[in-house]
């Protein structure tokens, strides 16, 4: 039996958690779900952001699916508080274009690689007098530097990329973008196939603007890759399209990138791509290779043939109208397999 953590968080992440159950019964793996909570809607009833005990369950499955949480200000954030908890230190971030969507760019496939436990994100900050003189630290280290890069290398070799690009600001911060610069050259040099390149993290964003089509594999730190991974989900089409994977050595953690939108919850009009095309990338990471392919086909052929669609895609489709549509398309892939 493989345990499934469940946190479907608030708003819009409770209907795409439910789509994303919804698709993987129909697969009828041995799989069995454990819900936890977190998010506003938990600390609202406990005083807590993300119970002990959510982590904890996390940390005792083989997988975890993500819904979205709406932020409480001056308290923990639950999805960054659970990364560093399972230590799952890389952020996978799939940027491609779907036939049927109207997007900037048509022909995009790349991936973002986002270093997940330390840069800014560490939340190591200070106050030094009260509403004048605050610090952030920004901590970069080798050791999550020289694992993010690997990982970075290993995703192209696996996936038969043939470039990896480090994003730092080396020239500006030249010991901490400079150590992540460094390292990420030491790594290549285990990988002489995969083409390697550095950019300042400006002229990346500027790049992917105007020659997104040149990226194959980007590497970055915690803040510049959460940047550069939502105007990239703008090329093709919006966060709605947008699955992650959070991976480590033990742990995977999986969740659409697109926020709790409260404007919309409760309407069943939530897209449930990303949350789906999430649910594929965990289904890889947990060896059931099949299945995560169909589910991926499945979900480009419902963008494809543009029938079955949610109003953030111009359709009139319900969340779970759409998350039936994949499933059916699931049916007729396997039936011309």
């Amino acid at each position: 039996m493989i345990n499934i953590a469940t946190i479907p968080g608030d708003g819009i992440g409770k209907e795409v958690l439910k789509a994303g159950l919804y698709v993987l019964d129909y697969f009828d793996l041995n799989f069995e779900y454990t819900p936890a909570p977190a998010g506003r809607e938990c600390f609202n009833k406990t005083g807590e952001t993300i119970p002990e005990e959510t982590i904890k369950i996390a940390k005792n499955a083989d997988a975890t699916l993500f819904g979205a949480i709406t932020s409480t200000p001056g308290e923990k954030s639950p999805i960054v508080t659970l990364r560093k908890e399972l230590d799952t230190y890389g952020n996978i971030r799939p940027i491609k274009s779907f036939k049927g969507v109207d997007c900037i760019y048509d022909d995009l496939d790349f991936v973002i690689v986002r270093e997940n436990t330390e840069g800014l994100y560490s939340q190591s900050e200070e106050i030094i007098e009260e509403d004048e003189y605050v610090i952030a630290n920004k901590i970069i280290t080798k050791k999550a530097s020289e694992r993010i890069c690997k990982l970075a290398f290993n995703l192209a070799v696996k996936e038969g990329r043939k470039s990896v690009v480090a994003s730092h600001k080396a020239n500006v911060l030249r010991k901490t973008d400079g150590l992540f610069r460094d390292t990420f050259y030491e790594v290549a040099e285990d990988y002489p196939n995969i083409e390697t390149n550095d950019y300042y993290v400006d002229a990346t964003s500027m790049f992917l603007v105007t020659q997104p089509q040149n990226f194959d594999v980007i590497v970055a730190g915690n803040l510049y890759g959460d940047i550069l991974s939502d105007e990239s989900a703008g090329l093709v089409g919006g966060l709605g399209l947008a699955p992650s994977g959070n991976i480590g050595d033990k742990h995977g953690l999986f969740e659409p990138v697109h926020g709790s939108a409260p404007d919309i919850a409760g309407k069943d009009i939530s897209n449930p791509i990303a949350m789906l095309l999430s649910t594929s990338m965990m289904l890889d990471y947990l060896s059931f290779d099949y299945e995560a392919d169909l589910l991926k086909r499945a979900c480009e052929e419902v963008l494809r043939k543009g029938n079955v669609l949610t109003p953030d895609l111009g359709g009139t489709a319900k969340t779970y109208e759409m998350a039936d549509a994949v499933v059916c398309n699931i049916r007729e892939l396997e039936k011309s397999d």
